[in-house]
Formats: structure tokens, sequence, C-alpha cells
């Protein structure tokens, strides 16, 4: 049985604490992440939901932004919901001014795409390897397209919601909304995967 992992949540804005309860019944150690030296100590982490553009210019200002992407570069495990999503997107269709991502996902997403906070709706979406899963989807991106190397792991409505390109998973949707942990535990087995990949 391989080391209980432990996975930091990026605790610069949005539903960070429905993440950290998700990972901890999921069987991660789950830890907030505010800066450089605690994201250091972290086997992977989540980019939870919130607001795109506020999230990247909190990391940027808050130190965390290169060592983020040098961690994804050498093959950290990461998990973005919502906002997380467009983070870990190569491009993003429609950014904001001074908006930046961490990168990780050969992907363009567009932004808000499902519509406006009031035009928020839950659905049941098919996802690949777990069946059906709760999708809460707030002022949600979608994925325009992806690259070769990504895998897509559920479709709404036509549109790509979820994906995943080695150890980087996404969804548009919020799963840690729903008491569902699926997804979290589907992430904490890619975190379990990793170490041991590395421990042979």
């Amino acid at each position: 049985m391989a080391a209980t992992p432990v996975i930091g949540v990026l605790a610069l804005q949005g539903d960070v604490r429905e993440h950290l309860v998700a990972l901890a019944a999921a069987d991660a150690v789950a830890r907030p992440v505010r800066r450089p030296e605690e994201l250091a100590e972290v086997d992977a982490l989540v980019i939870p939901g919130g607001e795109s553009t506020t999230i990247s210019k909190l990391a940027v200002l808050f130190g965390l932004l290169e060592p983020l992407r040098e961690r994804v570069r050498a093959g950290m495990p990461v998990y973005g919901t919502c906002a997380g999503l467009i983070l870990l997107a190569d491009k993003i269709l429609d950014p904001r001014s001074g908006q930046e991502t961490v990168g990780g996902i050969d992907m363009i997403v567009r932004r808000n795409a499902f519509g406006r906070q009031n035009e928020s709706f839950e659905a049941s979406v098919d996802v690949r390897g777990l069946g059906p899963v709760e999708g809460v989807f707030i002022r949600a991106p979608w994925v325009e397209s992806v690259g070769a190397e990504v895998e897509v792991l559920a479709e709404h409505d036509g549109h790509i919601v979820a994906v995943r390109q080695g150890n980087v998973l996404a969804t548009s949707f919020h799963p840690e909304l729903t008491g569902d942990h699926r997804v979290h535990g589907l992430f904490v087995d890619m975190v379990r995967a990793k170490a041991a990949a590395g421990s042979r």
C-alpha cells in the first residue's frame, strides 16, 4: 500500500474548503497552498474554481506562478476545476487583459462558455472510467479543441468538459460541490500511480 499522498489546494481564491474535504474523503492528506514553500511540500495540487484572472494575478503576486509552471513541467499531478481548467490550458480563446496560465494541457478553452452566473446549472455527465457524475456548472468554460496527446474524458451538449493529459486532469464542472468524490478519487489514484512509477 502506497503512503497517503499529500495534495495541496491552491488557496488564493475560490472554493478551497470543499476541495480539502473531497480530497480527505478520497484518502489523501489535503493542505491549503499559498506560498512557494508550501507548494514544495506537496505531491500534487488542485486548482479550484473561482475567477481565473484573479487567481492568475494572485499567483504572480504570491510568487507561485513560475514555481507552479516548473512543477507541472516536471510532472507533478495537477487537477483543475472550472477556473482551474482555464489556468491549465496552454491557450485561452478570449483571455482577459494580463491573464496568464500555468499550462500543462494542449487545449484551447473558452471562458464563461456555458453562460453567466445566473445561467448556472447541474447536469449528469458521463465521465470515462467513472460513469455518470453530477456536474455543477457555474460560469463554466468549455474546451474548444485539444491536441493529439489529450484524452477527452467527458462531453456535455457537444462540448468537451473533462480532459486529461499525462498527470494533468481538468473539468469544466465542480464535483467538489456534490458529495460524490469519485473524480477526486480518480485524481488521488493518478497521484499514487505517479509516486509508484517514481519509486521503481
